[in-house]
């Protein structure tokens, strides 16, 4: 029987850990970039390409049975940027006649005091979760209109080698290195985290299950504070306890002087200044895709 082949587009963390999944599990895997990057893996073709050029893009998917979508833009360029991009992608996913599977995460979810669930109402309140909604019902609708099959992964703030997240980016390098550490938002607020292994091992199962399509899926979370984070990371790294303030509002505009990619975190806060719950069950009971323990992730 001939191998299956599938096709990752993107290769950040997320997209790297599942094009090696796939290619581990003895599939064909098709790695596209616009530089043509990614790992060095006998069962991964990487392709150089702008996924933004749909004619192209559908002759590097031809003869695929699934195309996993992990591409992202610029933080700070989200609304303008992402629409055009997702909009290529689909298209040629349907030329091709592959099914669909896209990386997702919480923004869209309307704000709640409770734990998430896939059933929350997508009323999001912020520019980059009204993004993320609309990606996804226009891939729903494609489904619904039976263009192709689609099913969508939702994860939470990353961790593992390669994520780019508040936590990786300014917590985790000043703990290793017995530092004070600025936090987005309050430090002992339960946080949903999402290690990357696990994201991608859910994206995996996802597609290969006849019960995925039409629907959403929150990915294995990982609940715990970002101090417990941070101080566990400095448990393994045998660095000093943590020291962590909460960045204000101030200090993320100062910093977005430098680095757009700041202000953004602005509007997102309301995901960090108190506890936010995600309820992973439904993947978990479904196929029995489970999150890891927060000390592998962190040791990962």
């Amino acid at each position: 029987m001939a191998k299956s082949t599938s096709v990752v587009i993107g290769a950040g963390a997320t997209g790297v850990a599942t094009a090696k999944q796939l290619a581990d599990s003895g599939q064909q895997v098709r790695l596209v970039t616009r530089s043509g990057s990614g790992p060095d893996h006998p069962g991964i073709e990487r392709i150089a390409l702008d996924a933004g050029r749909t004619e192209e893009l559908a002759e590097a998917l031809a003869g695929a049975d699934t195309v996993y979508n992990a591409a992202m833009t610029a933080y700070h360029t989200w609304p303008e940027t992402m629409p055009p991009l997702f909009a290529s992608i689909l298209a040629a996913t349907e030329r091709a006649g592959a099914d669909y599977v896209m990386l997702g995460n919480f923004y869209a979810y309307q704000q709640t005091t409770g734990p998430i669930t896939e059933r929350t109402p997508l009323l999001p309140h912020t520019r980059k979760g009204k993004v993320r909604a609309e990606l996804w019902r226009q891939a729903e609708q494609a489904h619904r209109d039976g263009r192709l099959r689609v099913t969508e992964v939702r994860a939470g703030q990353y961790l593992g080698p390669g994520a780019v997240s508040a936590f990786t980016l300014l917590v985790a390098p000043r703990v290793q290195e017995g530092e004070l550490a600025l936090a987005h938002g309050n430090p002992d607020a339960v946080h949903a985290f999402s290690y990357i292994e696990d994201v991608a091992a859910a994206l995996v199962a996802v597609g290969r299950d006849e019960r995925s399509w039409g629907r959403a899926w929150n990915a294995p979370v990982i609940t715990a504070t970002l101090r417990e984070a941070a101080t566990a990371l400095a448990e393994l790294h045998c660095a000093p306890e943590p020291r962590l303030e909460s960045l204000t509002e101030r200090d993320m505009t100062l910093m977005s002087l430098s680095e757009p990619l700041w202000r953004e975190f602005i509007e997102m806060s309301y995901m960090s200044d108190r506890p936010f719950l995600v309820d992973d069950s439904a993947i978990r009971d479904t196929f029995g895709v489970k999150s890891s323990t927060l000390r592998e992730a962190l040791t990962a």
